[in-house]
């Protein structure tokens, strides 16, 4: 998912900033034992990182090859250099939940399970167990998360008080009920909206499945046909169907959902927290003055929204410059660069970071609230974890428009489970 990028042309850039030091390092690379290559996204967390490159070039003495590009200039380099074996890569930043399994299972990710843990002071025990999971393949680590996201309720504080309500839902069934008595109340805005696209459903779906219970598929084996999972569908199907915008269309991600949200048009919005400054921001949002934030409704099985790592750190298994690569991962990730980053408006992975009053002094306090509620419980993935992410998400969203649309979801649901375990059958071959 696209957040926080850079706007405009995807740049291919390579920087060699400050002089080449004296320091160690494992050698052999080309470059020579002072240099670590690194290859980034674009997007907010690097224009950060960049800015503080010629400190950490002077601390350690190495100097930074930087190469920044597009998130499909940047997945076509590491399939052509990862498959080829390329030792020209040492730090590579990646996502994990739509890339981390291939990249990890073929072998191109570097198990930095003692390097995570060498460090007191770094502290990976500060990470947040979601993201943490999400960046450990078999047991190993094999990358460090350094943005992330989880889904919270976005909704309209005067149409609450409107209604008589004092607070927002804490519960699935507040939710329904709450959503059904507000457009009862106001005539031609709906009481609920999310995100209705076939695939950009799944990822604010997995939220609902998780809180019902469920999930989609565990150890192999497809769960799309169990109770939990047809709860959940046919919830968030409902809550679209009927107490959503009149003129509703399944077509929606998250732009069109935010619109009928800022436009002042429903009382309710689950979302990632990540795009709260499209709420909030009078240039942007009708209801800025307004907007409310709460933790992901509970559901039978709880409060569980997805707290996902968007973005990781990782080593390339050819490197031959391991060691200085570490020493940049270390840096980037450390808890001074991380506060920097969270001041700016990148959300990260480190506890410690979210209880700063420093690092989210400028956030709305009841996101922070939610988002820190949402990471106590949350779970480390918003997609099936398979290598095939977008057909994965074709197969089990198509459910979820034939509910929204009114039509048989539940055969529907039975179908996609079907071909969603043939699928697994196929890519765990």
């Amino acid at each position: 998912m696209r957040r926080f990028h850079v706007v405009g042309i995807s740049l291919a850039i390579i920087a060699s900033l400050g002089l080449a030091g004296c320091g160690g390092g494992d050698g052999g690379d080309k470059a020579g034992d002072t240099t670590v290559r690194v290859t980034l996204a674009n997007h907010v967390w690097t224009e950060n990182i960049k800015a503080d490159l010629p400190e950490f070039e002077k601390e350690t003495g190495l100097k930074v090859e930087l190469t920044q590009l597009g998130e499909d200039q940047l997945s076509d380099q590491y399939n052509v250099k990862l498959n080829a074996g390329s030792e020209d890569l040492d730090v590579m930043m990646y996502r994990p939940l739509q890339e981390g399994k291939m990249f990890a299972r073929n072998g191109w990710m570097s198990d930095l399970t003692d390097m995570v843990k060498q460090n007191a002071d770094w502290d990976w025990a500060d990470y947040q167990e979601g993201p943490v999971t999400a960046t450990t393949y078999e047991g190993k680590v094999v990358g460090v998360p350094i943005i992330t996201e989880r889904e919270v309720l976005y909704y309209r504080k005067d149409l609450l008080e409107k209604s008589g309500f004092s607070a927002p839902p804490t519960t699935m069934e507040e939710l329904e009920s709450m959503s059904a008595k507000i457009k009862a109340d106001n005539p031609g805005t709906a009481g609920f909206v999310a995100r209705t696209g076939r695939t950009a459903a799944v990822t604010q779906f997995s939220s609902y499945l998780y809180s019902f219970g469920g999930d989609f598929d565990k150890d192999g084996k497809a769960t799309l046909d169990t109770q939990a999972a047809k709860d959940a569908y046919n919830f968030y199907s409902k809550m679209i169907r009927e107490y959503g915008p009149a003129s509703v269309t399944t077509d929606m991600s998250w732009p069109e959902a935010m619109a009928v949200f800022t436009q002042g048009q429903s009382a309710f919005y689950t979302e990632a927290d990540s795009l709260y400054k499209n709420a909030t921001d009078p240039s942007k949002s009708q209801v800025s003055e307004t907007v409310g934030f709460a933790a992901f409704p509970a559901g039978p099985a709880g409060s569980k929204p997805y707290n996902i790592p968007s973005w990781a750190l990782g080593m390339n298994e050819g490197s031959k410059n391991k060691d200085n690569a570490w020493k940049f991962i270390e840096w980037a990730t450390s808890k001074a660069q991380t506060l920097k980053n969270q001041q700016s408006g990148v959300p990260s992975a480190r506890v410690s970071t979210w209880a700063d009053p420093e690092a989210t002094k400028d956030y709305p306090q009841d996101l922070v609230a939610a988002a820190q509620e949402g990471a106590k419980t949350g779970v480390g993935h918003d997609r099936p974890l398979v290598i095939q992410v977008a057909k994965a998400r074709e197969i089990v969203g198509q459910p979820l428009v034939e509910g929204i649309t009114g039509k048989d979801w539940e055969a529907a649901l039975a179908s996609a489970h079907t071909e969603y375990q043939a699928f697994l059958d196929d890519e765990n071959k």
